[in-house]
């Protein structure tokens, strides 16, 4: 089969890699003209660029796609570790309280890799140029689909600035700025359904290099997120003795726009002891990468099970994208592209079955994320709103429910190490969330950890004229 994918994302090359080994003909359309870094260090330094902010963010390997490349991609995941790519075992993300810290069976599934972006990038980058069967196009841009009159409609191809290109089959990765709909609606083919819900925080980040002989607060696979009244901040380790910073404020709250000025992004962590402990012994190796607010989305390609084109599919972003701290992106695109091939495999000669099994995986392994990816920000934005403008406070949940929510699991993994795991499985993609939330035995020992603990440990605060002093940094010293 002749397949077209669009865009050479993380997605795009886990699908071409994994098609062209099928036996398909694979050609990816990138718009943008990017060069092949000679290493994983150049990749780093060149990898911002405006049209994909989100590349120099934190990022994780977490267990679902690790698990899937170890499978699938065997060579790209031993060429992550050459490249200098850290497997962390779950154990290196246990808290200092759990009551139990004794290895348990499966912890071997729940392994993350630590990374930066733009190293995983290269890597696949560098596969799918070696690859047999893959061709690789530069600064080609799709500006619509070839089709053949149907209900619905067929895809045959897609228009691009350098003229048409025929296909058997068509992918968009594309991001979660696609144009599918455009696209579609030139055609007069219908629109796919598409659902957004509120991420509302902005992203400032700050890449660093482990000091020679320091001895570190924790070890350097550590991520932690830590949510406080008014911002989030956390530590992201990486590949190569790097370590990310970030900090996330309401989108909302303009009190932060000076947190680009690497002075005042330092002030403000100095302003927390366990990240200023981090700071003493890391040097930066970037400026402050600012990253827009943004959605959590949702999109389906089949509507009350009518395609809207047939011989065309999504994965990744172009699918869904959810809020960058749990990490969920790389398990999507990766997930996305093993369920295509599945499904290309199964129906390669029925159009119509092919959507709608496409679709079923995406019920199955995309919505339940999107759908817990939205309810955990939207208490977490309440709870933002409150604290800063006065916002009605959310209503806080039970302990007498038959279901706990993900916060609660949160604050309970610190204590209890059956629910360590429990989180760590919703977290890799393991388990679906509400299997887990409504398990009765992590209901249970969730609640009997929140009765004995409360709200978890308590993490030193600035006032808010601390804050605001640190954030005037800048100012003051000019």
């Amino acid at each position: 089969m002749r397949i077209v994918i669009v865009g050479a994302s993380a997605a795009g090359c886990f699908a071409s890699l994994l098609l062209a080994r099928a036996g398909h003909k694979v050609l990816v359309l990138e718009k943008d003209r990017l060069q092949l870094a000679p290493d994983a260090e150049a990749a780093a330094a060149s990898a911002f660029r405006s049209t994909a902010a989100h590349i120099v963010q934190p990022h994780l390997i977490m267990a679902r796609c690790r698990q899937l490349l170890i499978e699938q991609l065997p060579d790209v995941y031993e060429a992550l570790i050459r490249a200098g790519v850290v497997e962390a075992p779950i154990s290196t993300q246990m808290s200092p309280t759990l009551a139990d810290t004794a290895p348990q069976p499966g912890d071997e599934q729940l392994t993350l890799l630590m990374s930066r972006r733009s190293t995983i990038d290269w890597v696949l980058q560098r596969a799918i140029v070696g690859q047999p069967g893959v061709t690789l196009r530069l600064g080609v841009a799709v500006t619509g689909l070839m089709t053949r009159s149907g209900k619905p409609p067929h895809i045959t191809g897609v228009r691009t600035t350098e003229g048409d290109l025929q296909a058997d089959f068509v992918l968009d990765t594309s991001g979660g700025r696609s144009p599918i709909d455009h696209w579609l609606k030139d055609i007069d083919a219908q629109p796919t359904a598409s659902w957004w819900a509120e991420c509302g925080v902005s992203y400032f980040s700050r890449h660093y290099r482990i000091r020679d002989g320091v001895t570190l607060p924790a070890p350097s696979t550590t991520r932690v997120v830590t949510p406080l009244d008014e911002f989030m901040v956390g530590i992201w380790g990486a590949d190569n003795k790097t370590m990310l910073l970030a900090l996330l404020p309401l989108a909302l709250d303009h009190r932060f726009k000076t947190v680009r000025d690497p002075d005042v992004f330092t002030a403000v962590f100095r302003l927390l002891p366990m990240y200023a402990k981090w700071l003493d012994a890391l040097d930066p190796i970037t400026d402050v990468y600012p990253m827009g607010a943004v959605q959590n989305t949702m999109r389906r390609l089949v509507i009350d099970g009518v395609p809207v084109a047939t011989g065309l599919a999504a994965i990744g972003d172009a699918v869904c994208t959810t809020n960058p701290t749990l990490g969920r992106g790389l398990s999507f695109a990766l997930s996305g592209a093993v369920d295509l091939l599945q499904t290309l495999h199964e129906h390669r000669n029925d159009w119509t079955l092919q959507a709608r099994a496409m679709d079923a995986r995406v019920a199955e392994h995309i919505v339940p994320f999107y759908e817990d990816q939205a309810a955990i920000d939207s208490m977490r934005l309440a709870m933002l709103r409150h604290a800063i403008f006065g916002a009605p406070a959310p209503e806080q949940p039970s302990l007498t429910a038959e279901r706990v929510t993900y916060g609660q699991l949160r604050t309970a993994a610190l204590y209890d190490p059956t629910v360590f795991r429990a989180f760590w499985r919703i977290m890799g993609m393991i388990r679906r969330p509400e299997e887990e939330y409504t398990d009765p035995q992590i209901v249970a020992r969730t609640h009997e950890a929140l009765r004995e603990h409360g709200s978890g440990p308590q993490v030193v605060q600035p006032s808010r004229e601390q804050l605001l002093a640190a954030l005037n940094t800048r100012v003051q010293s000019t």
